[in-house]
């Protein structure tokens, strides 16, 4: 029997020796494939997120304006566009090019070096780069220009200073638009991040990869753990090595001289064993599991990202189409989140952007999706819904839950959000497809004054290629000069047959649509970030005409965005001077409401042109806030009466007192005033004995071109030279 038994035991043994041994290397190779995959996946996201810590610092309208005067403050680079990177994202170097790819600044560990050190190791790496992201500026592929495109970029692995390390340039460019650039021309950022320090430490550190670090070669002992590191044009760059966690063979190991010492206990053993190697697998599995959700979420909001996003919205398509459901896609922006991230800083930013995402995730069902596809752009799939009225609900929710302040470094931050919903499959059965239409449906919503929600029309899409035609027709306007020109309408004495001003109003023709009116393409001007260029056009020809006419002022409208610009009042004075007119002859007008909204960003600007003798009008008063407190508050000289209290003089609702009442109150105040739409003897009459200064309309004249005025003036400029031209 003891043969039998010590047979059965050996074999036992055997088999139970066989099981281990099988499992022990079953759980290694688990282990590597885990360790393998987290440092492709860590070396994947350090990629993507030096491209991702660029995007926002180089997508700024003040690194545009500083980088084009860096001489003058070559520390504002170092705190926004080099040192800062090395101490907050742990960049090792930064370089910025000028528009001919000649160094403008370098770092290197955190100090400002010569901008020549850009030559030493980092010009013939970066080179192709550069030439690359060119190309792509000035001809973008569709991947480029999408609504959810990026600002183009190139990145590569090479070796930099005997470190390997990732490459990454982006352009340096407008946020808002407003910043006039060439395609191509723009100023370079290149940033590197050495791969054989932190990355490494990283590795180790993090993700307990014991001795991570940099070989040009795998040493024979880490064959196994090691992951070449090639550059796009497939050259070696050398390997991340690390000893690779070998929990089975560990295991072994350590039972091993158990077993051999009481078969007795093989059984107890083996349960130990299989225990531990189950809670081994089962560790590994969550690993797994942890990576796959970091490869497919947000690492800011925990989110699904665009990826999942993408794949889901395919999924749920397909599955609406099949069981005849529906579903609706919700696109979101955040209205004000900049002013947060400019006044706050970019760390308040973020901490708003998880609180959002936390209040939308918790507003929505367990099926529905929330996805952060962008800075401060979110996506919503709401799935298996009886049709837009559901929609409409949760839009109703999120656009309340939002608008509640948010806490955030010590102070309540308040923001907005706009929606624009596209129902799959009614409106789109491509995923693609869908997702431009509620891109578009977003865009109406923000055109249409933020904090609201739109669904998708068809009229929208054929709106926005109108928009896009007029807009993409006002650049090439504004470039070639042709379809523009500028009319002038003169301003009567109300008390002379006498011309006393002009108002100088923009007229375009466009190529294919004939004249296209200025309540059309001004707007779209204003959005495109078209307007201070189309104003300080507007501006020269008009003071170029009339610095040779005999009238007192020319008049031109200026909008809010020309005054918030800092420099505006610079600017005037230099086509002033360009130009010849003197100061005290020029008149900028100004809108009733964007002058009082907009009044503590536009006032520095009308100050500073009024102490240089330029005057300042109040144009279509009535129609707005009509308070003379405002007006005693801020520097005017003259007000506009609406022609809408213009065109009810005698007429059963009598606009009379109230125009009689406004030019007591100017003249009290110290101001002239204007009547505008002036159409009939009977107003002009009105006007004039009331003691109206000036009179504005097509019964003294329409607005006519610069060799019309140029006419009247040789003939007199009275009110007969005026009814002839007209």
């Amino acid at each position: 029997m003891v043969a039998p038994a010590l047979a059965t035991v050996a074999a036992m043994a055997v088999l139970i020796a066989a099981l281990v041994l099988f499992s022990a290397r079953q759980a290694d190779r688990l282990a590597f494939q885990r360790e393998h995959g987290v440092i492709s996946t860590v070396l994947a996201q350090s990629i993507a997120r030096i491209a991702h810590d660029q995007e926002g610092v180089t997508v700024w309208d003040d690194a545009v304006r500083h980088v084009r005067a860096f001489r003058q403050d070559p520390v504002w680079l170092d705190t926004n566009l080099g040192v800062w990177m090395r101490t907050y994202y742990g960049h090792d170097e930064a370089f910025v090019l000028n528009p001919k790819d000649e160094p403008l600044y370098a770092m290197r560990a955190g100090r400002r070096l010569s901008a020549s050190a850009y030559h030493q190791d980092i010009a013939r790496i970066a080179a192709p780069l550069v030439t690359e992201l060119r190309r792509k500026l000035r001809q973008p592929s569709p991947e480029d220009v999408g609504p959810s495109a990026l600002t183009p970029g190139t990145i590569d692995l090479a070796i930099v200073s005997g470190h390997p390390a990732i490459v990454s340039v982006k352009p340096i460019t407008s946020d808002t638009g407003t910043i006039p650039q060439a395609a191509g021309t723009e100023f370079l950022h290149i940033a590197v991040r050495y791969l054989d320090t932190g990355f490494t430490r990283e590795l180790s550190e993090r993700y307990q990869l014991q001795g991570a670090a940099f070989a040009k070669r795998p040493l024979a002992a880490q064959a196994e753990g090691a992951v070449p590191l090639r550059s796009s044009a497939d050259q070696l760059l050398g390997y991340v090595v690390w000893q690779p966690f070998q929990p089975g063979s560990l295991l072994v190991e350590r039972v091993a001289p158990v077993m051999g010492a009481s078969l007795l206990l093989i059984f107890a053993i083996v349960t130990i064993l299989l225990r531990h190697v189950r809670q081994g697998t089962l560790r590994l599995e969550a690993s797994e599991a942890q990576a796959q959700h970091l490869a497919f979420h947000d690492s800011l909001t925990g989110l699904a990202n665009r990826a999942l996003f993408d794949d889901r919205l395919a999924h749920q398509l397909a599955h609406a189409r099949a069981a005849s459901t529906s579903l609706a896609l919700l696109y979101l922006d955040l209205d004000g989140f900049k002013n947060v991230n400019d006044t706050l800083g970019h760390p308040a930013g973020d901490e708003l952007i998880r609180q959002v995402g936390t209040r939308l995730a918790a507003l929505v069902r367990s099926t529905d999706l929330v996805a952060r596809v962008g800075g401060d752009e979110f996506a919503i799939i709401q799935c298996d819904i009886e049709g837009p009225a559901e929609a409409e609900i949760l839009c109703m929710r999120i656009v309340e839950e939002i608008s509640r302040p948010i806490d955030i470094a010590g102070t309540q931050a308040r923001v907005g959000v706009s929606i624009g919903i596209a129902m799959g499959p009614a409106d789109a059965g491509e995923r693609t497809e869908l997702a431009r239409k509620a891109d578009i449906a977003l865009y109406e919503a923000k055109s249409a004054g933020k904090g609201r929600y739109t669904f998708f029309a068809e009229g929208m899409d054929a709106s926005l290629r109108r928009r896009k035609e007029i807009e993409t027709g006002l650049r090439t306007a504004l470039d070639t000069g042709s379809g523009l020109e500028v009319y002038y309408q003169p301003l009567y004495s109300a008390q002379s047959d006498v011309i006393t001003g002009a108002e100088a109003l923009v007229r375009w023709r466009h190529p294919e649509k004939g004249v296209i009116s200025p309540t059309i393409f001004v707007p779209i001007a204003e959005e495109a970030g078209l307007i201070e260029q189309l104003g300080e056009w507007v501006l020269e020809q008009a003071c170029r005409a009339a610095v040779n006419w005999p009238i007192g002022t020319i008049s031109v409208n200026v909008s809010a965005v020309q005054l918030r610009n800092a420099h505006f009042a610079e600017r005037v004075m230099e086509i002033l001077r360009r130009t010849g007119l003197d100061p005290a002859r020029l008149e900028v007008e100004i809108t009733e409401t964007s002058f009082i909204e907009n009044a503590s960003t536009c006032q520095p600007n009308l100050t500073a042109l009024r102490a240089r003798g330029v005057k300042v009008a109040l144009d279509d008063f009535g129609t707005g806030y009509s308070s003379f407190t405002h007006l005693r508050n801020f520097d005017v000289d003259r007000i506009k009466i609406d022609r809408s209290f213009v065109s009810g003089i005698g007429s059963t609702e009598d606009g009379s007192p109230i125009i009689q009442a406004i030019i007591d109150l100017a003249k009290a105040s110290g101001l002239k005033v204007t009547a505008e739409g002036v159409e009939t003897a009977e107003q002009r009459f009105f006007l004039s004995e009331i003691g109206c200064n000036s009179l504005q309309g097509y019964l003294l004249s329409r607005p006519m071109p610069a060799t019309a005025m140029d006419a009247v003036f040789r003939v007199g400029g009275h009110s007969s030279a005026l009814a002839d031209a007209n």
